[in-house]
């Protein structure tokens, strides 16, 4: 508690009101943990993550029918399901505009339909992420809707007013070329209102303590209902202050450092993902000393994947794993390591002459681009042309490099971009957005069929994968262990090693559309089950996994 009062008051002065504020949530942690039925639980257990992200309504419809998808997931493989938005909204941004915190989507199916999946979830060994943004809410919060009526709402000091646009110029647009202002107009009382997204997203005044307070209520909330962590999304423009950039900001750490130390206390091993769209570099701040977030994304990695594959270099790849560009970090956290998620394959971190290489080799299509250039929209198999070595390859990369590992809905088999859903939301939302692309429903009847033809694109990709993941998971004390780059001179074989207890496993990837071999190679390619003693042939874009006991 000492911890928790020492973070608090170094985020707020030290008045009667906020001390008030503060004596509230201890108690109401207090009462929280005693109503709480833990179980104990492994508190590293994110480091061998294989994470599932799906929206519900897309992929399976509701709560009742996710359930009946479960088997498939766990036959494929993963033990962490993030569902991507799944509270109430008016769904402008596809769910992360929230109005309700406490309330699951209608559409989804009730809070009861949610308790009941995790519980199942639970039984199949897969743990539960969802997706909570905490940097504003949707301008149908019941708090914004009061907000915006007078200057003497109740509510009006959980958002961020001003006479003028004039306020926190140095706050870049997140959504350049579709938000041309962070500020927008409210008639009813003359002055405007602060967002970083869209104007439908008013952001949150983190400078009343009420606002952190409320917040914290509805994580642990949600933590107590059975959810095993949660995705904080937009973390790092959670505190706002004149003349800087609103980003990254000291405050924004401690609140994050609160809520942390809040979560330990009612569970250990309460997974906290930041959002945090950065440099590595930058990104190591949202883990603290392992006082913050225990996982977080590395953004920069997904585009060298790409890189090093459409040039045959894995320099590409071993450049920003690097100490200079990825720092170590605490031992309790963890990266998270992806090809493609709901937004778009992001070229914010590439350097300008890389950016022209990814829009050449992959931007297949203008429609696709998105933020003018800094990115590129769609699926694995748009982007790889459909063919299913390089899925797999590319894949095998993500699967052995540093951090647990991402998997998108529908890229288990091959889904492809979806123009009728591009349409179907433009429409809908009044934007343009190229990630509708790559947001489509799951076709079951299609899925379930080709996975009974094994000749099949779907069948040849999901089995390819569910083989890597079944590695993983039987020699998952060897994946915890730190991966070593083989420095060799043919950049064309990229080689990655783990070591431990006398075992070596060795992945070998062959970048390029011929034939390749590597000398000096013994052990058993788990991937085949055959014996190597000497040469390795690897054949266009092949991948092998070889164990040396």
């Amino acid at each position: 508690m000492e911890r928790l009062k020492k973070i608090w008051f170094e985020i707020y002065s030290e008045t009667s009101e906020n001390e008030e504020c503060f004596n509230n949530l201890i108690g109401f942690l207090n009462d929280s943990k005693k109503e709480l039925k833990v179980n104990e639980i492994e508190k590293d257990w994110y480091k061998n993550a294989v994470i599932y992200s799906l929206y519900v309504d897309l992929y399976a419809g509701d709560f009742s029918e996710l359930k009946n998808k479960l088997s498939y997931l766990k036959g494929l493989g993963v033990n962490t399901l993030w569902l991507l938005p799944i509270l109430d909204s008016p769904m402008g941004d596809q769910g992360f505009d929230i109005s309700n915190y406490y309330k699951v989507r209608g559409d989804l199916g009730t809070n009861e339909d949610f308790f009941e999946f995790i519980e199942e979830a639970h039984k199949n060994d897969i743990k539960v992420l969802f997706d909570m943004a905490v940097n504003h809410t949707s301008n149908e919060h019941e708090w914004f809707l009061d907000a915006k009526k007078g200057k003497d709402s109740k509510y009006r000091d959980y958002y961020i007013w001003n006479d003028d646009q004039e306020k926190y110029k140095g706050a870049r647009l997140l959504f350049k070329g579709m938000v041309n202002s962070n500020w927008e107009y409210n008639k009813e009382t003359n002055d405007y209102y602060f967002h970083r997204f869209y104007e439908f997203q008013p952001d949150l005044n983190y400078k009343n303590p009420k606002v952190l307070f409320e917040m914290m209520q509805r994580v642990v909330f949600w933590k107590s209902k059975g959810v095993d962590g949660l995705r904080l999304d937009a973390i790092p423009f959670i505190w706002k202050e004149e003349g800087t950039d609103c980003e990254n900001l000291e405050k924004t750490h401690k609140i994050i450092k609160l809520i942390r130390a809040a979560v330990d206390y009612i569970q250990p091993g309460t997974l906290l993902i930041a959002e945090a769209n950065m440099k590595p570099k930058d990104v190591v701040q949202y883990f603290g000393e392992g006082d913050e977030c225990q996982a977080a994304y590395h953004f920069p990695l997904m585009p060298k994947f790409y890189l090093g594959l459409a040039e045959g270099n894995y320099e590409y790849i071993t450049d920003v794993l690097s100490k200079e560009v990825t720092p170590n970090i605490p031992n309790e956290a963890q990266w998270l390591s992806f090809l493609r998620c709901h937004d778009e394959l992001t070229l914010e971190f590439v350097t300008e002459e890389e950016r022209k290489k990814m829009n050449h080799y992959y931007l297949k299509d203008e429609k696709y681009s998105f933020r003018e250039g800094e990115g590129i929209s769609g699926r694995i198999y748009n982007l790889m042309d459909g063919e299913v070595d390089r899925i797999l390859l590319i894949n095998s990369l993500m699967l052995t490099t540093k951090g647990a590992s991402i998997i998108y809905y529908g890229d288990e088999v091959g889904m492809e971009n979806d123009e009728e859903f591009f349409q179907e939301m433009t429409k809908k939302t009044g934007y343009e957005d190229s990630r509708f692309f790559n947001r489509g429903k799951m076709n079951w009847e299609k899925v379930d069929k080709a996975l009974n033809d094994e000749n099949s694109k779907e069948s040849k990709i999901f089995n390819g994968l569910k083989d890597m993941l079944a590695i993983k998971k039987e020699l998952k004390e060897l994946f915890k262990t730190e991966p070593k780059y083989i420095k060799a001179e043919d950049k064309e074989v990229f080689i990655i090693e783990r070591k431990l207890n006398g075992k070596t496993l060795t992945i070998y990837h062959n970048l390029i559309k011929k034939e390749k071999l590597v000398k000096d190679v013994i052990g058993e390619d788990l991937l085949t089950t055959k014996k190597v003693d000497g040469e390795l042939k690897l054949n266009s874009y092949e991948y092998v996994w070889i164990l040396k006991k």
